[in-house]
């Protein structure tokens, strides 16, 4: 589950990269990359390895 968690903060900062370039996406993009953060600081305060 924990892997399923970072690959999906992963994809979710890839997401946020695009629509900030492309500027097409709109603020929605912005609510991705917190959910984003959040998920990458919840795995690093759990403190598991890969």
């Amino acid at each position: 589950m924990q892997n399923l968690l970072y690959t999906v903060a992963v994809i979710l900062v890839i997401l946020w990269a695009l629509g900030f370039f492309v500027y097409s996406v709109g603020s929605i993009i912005h609510i991705l990359l917190v959910i984003a953060v959040i998920a990458i600081l919840l795995r690093l305060i759990k403190g598991k390895s890969v």
